[in-house]
């Protein structure tokens, strides 16, 4: 079967004549012919143009190929052959800092005067130096102890938002008749909410033990965590008769990678370095619902 792929730029503006020369003489570099497509695409909000290349490229070549079209202010994907977009119908993405704003726990901790301690674990956890995220959800969850069960009405209304393109991407994966999948190593509180406001099928995340209006400190049940989120996913698919190559993923942090790999299409949403090298598309500019023009 033949490993070419479809490379598709993305962004705000229109694109630039200067990436097409730039992408196309660096494939030189690399014994390669990219073929632009006659034909750019916009909507009314994105621009986006396409390449054929003959074959897969490593992780370097891809690296190097989305630092050009940083330069000019495009993100960049990178589609298999094997990729039939007709073919979807599942989406699952990660909550905290892919769907939404903000890292939840986080900002519970602020409101404790815990910010920086829990933060700290997070960020580690994200670039994948903690490599137990049950460990590390516990460790954080534990500095919450004694916090009001108010606080999380207070995160949610105050400061939690859906970023850019996440109520149009999940109105158009409903209207394709998706099944979309929140899938968090954060709190169902916050997934609950997020589920009857942006339409989700289904969602699935943790639940921070409450007694007497106030956390404990503890996680109840089992923790979600990367392993889980790509069951979860799995299952989705099962429900939906299809495979995993039929889903696109979402998400921005290390425990996503196990959800990630090996689906249709994997996006890296503002990610830690490490998912952007292993994700088909790379979203550092263009806001969510940009991945309904990879299936477009």
């Amino acid at each position: 079967m033949s490993k070419h792929l479809t490379l598709v730029a993305l962004a705000n503006t229109p694109i630039p004549a200067e990436l097409n020369t730039a992408l196309i003489e660096h494939a030189k570099v690399l014994g390669l012919e990219l073929t632009k497509c006659d034909k750019d695409f916009s909507d009314s909000k994105y621009f986006s143009a396409r390449w054929n290349c003959p074959q897969a490229l490593m992780p370097e070549a891809r690296v190097a190929m989305r630092d050009i079209a940083s330069v000019h202010n495009t993100d960049l994907a990178f589609l298999s052959s094997g990729f039939k977009p007709d073919e979807v119908k599942v989406l699952a993405m990660d909550m905290d800092s892919t769907l939404i704003n903000i890292e939840c726990i986080d900002e519970i901790a602020d409101f404790t005067g815990k910010k920086a301690a829990v933060s700290e674990i997070t960020e580690a956890t994200m670039r994948g130096e903690i490599k137990d995220f049950k460990e590390s959800l516990r460790r954080r969850v534990a500095l919450l102890a004694g916090v009001s069960a108010e606080v999380l009405d207070s995160v949610y209304q105050e400061r939690l938002r859906p970023n850019p393109g996440a109520i149009e991407l999940l109105a158009g994966a409903n209207a394709k008749g998706f099944h979309s999948l929140l899938v968090s190593g954060g709190f169902t509180f916050f997934t609950e909410k997020l589920q009857q406001q942006l339409g989700f099928k289904q969602a699935q995340a943790n639940t921070l033990e409450i007694i007497d209006g106030k956390l404990t400190g503890k996680v109840l049940g089992d923790i979600v965590d990367g392993a889980a989120k790509a069951a979860y996913l799995e299952q989705a698919c099962t429900l939906m008769d299809c495979h995993k190559k039929n889903a696109i993923t979402m998400g921005d942090g290390s425990n996503d990678l196990p959800m990630m790999h090996g689906s249709g299409i994997s996006i890296a949403y503002k990610a830690k370095p490490i998912v952007k090298e292993k994700a088909d598309a790379a979203f550092d500019r263009v806001g969510l619902d940009a991945a309904l023009l990879l299936i477009a």
